[in-house]
């Protein structure tokens, strides 16, 4: 694939200790298509510092695999059990690690705000996201985890962030001016 300003790929991540799910978003101009999506299983590590090993390596090894230009990662949330928020925060930094020592933008959204780019909802069940990308992408996510398909929402919910109405590129820009020169065929 060749990577240009209107051709890119993100990695979305649904980041875990115990099951890790990963999607790969081909964006063409205005046409998104899933390439990749699964879920990295954990559980069979004992120890915290294998899993994050396994993740760091698997991740490494997707983004050399696929070339993708950003990584769009869900954040930590509120939760009751602090020793499994830390946990989680960890993953999600070995996961954002192993994208800036590959030379992606790491961008990161709440879990709210991927529901609510996705389904127009932010408080959508992780099915409903499901059926919104399976409806929105025209792709087959029967059978897939829900780890995935989160995943996959948030590198959907990175291409609708940063495209606007001034910036259809994804460049932020100041403007008119700016719009017109990032966008000479939406001019008439």
């Amino acid at each position: 694939m060749a990577d240009t300003p209107s051709t890119y790929r993100i990695l979305g991540v649904d980041p875990g200790t115990n099951i890790l799910g990963y999607a790969i978003l081909e964006v063409n101009g205005q046409e998104l298509k899933p390439v990749d999506l699964g879920v990295v299983y954990l559980q069979q590590f004992e120890e915290h510092p294998e899993r994050l090993k396994r993740i760091f390596e698997r991740l490494t090894s997707i983004i050399s695999q696929y070339g993708p230009r950003y990584l769009a990662i869900e954040a930590p949330f509120y939760g009751k059990n602090p020793q499994s928020m830390l946990k989680l925060g960890r993953a999600q930094g070995v996961a954002m690690a192993a994208a800036i020592t590959k030379g992606l933008e790491v961008v990161e959204y709440s879990p709210k705000k991927i529901k609510q780019s996705v389904t127009g909802n932010g408080n959508a069940s992780k099915e409903q996201v499901a059926a919104m990308l399976q409806s929105t992408l025209k792709a087959d996510l029967e059978g897939q985890y829900l780890d995935a398909t989160d995943a996959l929402a948030a590198a959907v919910c990175h291409y609708y962030q940063s495209r606007s109405l001034f910036g259809g590129s994804g460049k932020a820009v100041k403007g008119w001016e700016g719009f017109m020169k990032n966008n000479p065929d939406r001019v008439k």
